[in-house]
């Protein structure tokens, strides 16, 4: 019912910018909220940023003053701006919906993440 591609990433110095982008082709249903979670090698999965279908932010405390979470008009592309990158912020970082059917049955959606290294 949800289709996520992934776009952005890649290989920063410190001090650089990123912005990951993520669309969400939605067959049937509703997307409630979207985001962004990132896995470094060895950790656990952890929030980044999401963004609710109203535009209402939430940021991880590692994220806030640096990032920056939008969603466009139609509700489908949302974008993530990372500014002063520093190299703990190297991760994959993985796209995620919360989705809603139109009987109100929840699904998380998962993209297949992509790579970002913060490296001097």
């Amino acid at each position: 019912q949800v289709q996520l591609v992934e776009s952005g990433g890649g290989l920063v110095q410190p001090g650089e910018s990123l912005r990951l982008s993520c669309a969400a082709s939605v067959s049937s249903g509703s997307i409630d909220s979207i985001g962004w979670y990132r896995q470094a090698p060895g950790k656990q999965r952890e929030l980044v940023a999401t963004i609710t279908g109203g535009g209402k932010p939430t940021y991880a405390d590692s994220a806030k003053g640096r990032f920056t979470i939008s969603l466009n008009n139609a509700g489908n592309t949302m974008s993530l701006q990372m500014n002063s990158l520093k190299p703990e912020d190297t991760a994959v970082y993985y796209c995620t919906v919360v989705w809603f059917s139109r009987s109100w049955s929840r699904r998380d959606y998962w993209g297949q993440g992509t790579q970002v290294t913060v490296s001097s």
